[in-house]
């Protein structure tokens, strides 16, 4: 996975609160039993903890991007080249390569696409959809339609779910959430959220499908024009890459999260999927291209 070294990065797409104080002192998440059970229920939740019963309930202060932090994003991450070689740069790229694709293809099919940001976090993070600490892993809060990413969960993704991780590891992430924020503009999203769970259920079905658009971004990766250069910022993506992505995602299927923390499967618990099935949404957007062969509701 190589970037564009000339490509102009746009940070306003990223806000960095990584080293921000949260108000309120206490995570409603964190270790112990209520992190293992977000562990248990998957990784890429897909949607914010108000709608999985895992905020306080609370009022949320607003949290703005610490100077010092945001800054450095700013400073540091101005090229393709930066993105080659840092991680915080690295998703400032896959989120501009994403959304450039989006506000070119969104408006065939829909009407007009609305930028979502992501916000990199340590710790912990307040949002509209409730407080929620790193162990929720990466999500999408509807509400505020923003993206919640602390960077550490990278390191999970390898030492603690066996996937081989590298770059586009983390660039499928990136997609699928972007993938739950097109589903929201679509107003798919929100079939998730009839409180069912198994392996028919609308949520595997929705997660399954932002699955299959991270796919379809990948195929158009390297040929979306960036708005700014007009060349695109992904410049290449390897076999090798996609085996990364494919790898990724069956790490945080249903079945190997349950085999691993509780020692069993369990279908009629599943929120996202199997192994399985997760790869093969996402092999079928990016063998296709097409999001309208991302219909898992059919």
């Amino acid at each position: 996975m190589q970037f564009d070294d000339d490509a102009r990065l746009d940070t306003s797409e990223v806000r960095d609160v990584r080293r921000s104080r949260v108000p309120g002192g206490r995570a409603t998440i964190g270790g112990g039993v209520a992190g293992l059970i977000a562990l248990i229920l998957g990784l890429v939740f897909g949607v914010g903890p108000e709608q999985l019963g895992l905020s306080s309930g609370e009022p949320v202060p607003a949290v703005t991007a610490s100077a010092s932090s945001q800054a450095e994003v700013d400073q540091a991450c101005k090229r393709g080249s930066d993105a080659n070689t840092r991680d915080d740069c690295r998703i400032v790229a896959v989120v501009n390569s994403v959304q450039d694709y989006w506000r070119a293809e969104f408006p065939r099919r829909q009407g007009r696409y609305t930028d979502a940001r992501t916000v990199l976090f340590s710790g912990r993070v307040n949002t509209a959809c409730g407080a929620a600490t790193s162990a929720v892993g990466p999500f999408y809060c509807p509400t505020d339609r923003q993206i919640y990413l602390d960077l550490g969960f990278f390191d999970e993704l390898r030492t603690s779910y066996g996937s081989s991780g590298g770059p586009f590891a983390q660039a499928y992430v990136v997609a699928h959430e972007y993938g739950h924020h097109v589903q929201n503009l679509m107003g798919t999203l929100q079939r998730a959220q009839d409180g069912r769970k198994g392996a028919g259920s609308n949520a595997v079905r929705v997660e399954l499908q932002a699955d299959c658009y991270a796919g379809v971004w990948a195929h158009h990766a390297t040929t979306t024009p960036d708005e700014r250069t007009g060349r695109p910022v992904l410049a290449r993506l390897t076999d090798a890459d996609i085996r990364d992505g494919l790898d990724a995602a069956a790490a945080v299927g249903d079945d190997r999260i349950q085999e691993r923390f509780q020692g069993r499967v369990t279908p009629e618990t599943w929120t996202h999927g199997s192994a399985a099935q997760r790869q093969q949404w996402f092999f079928t957007g990016y063998r296709t291209g097409d999001m309208a062969r991302c219909d898992t509701f059919r």
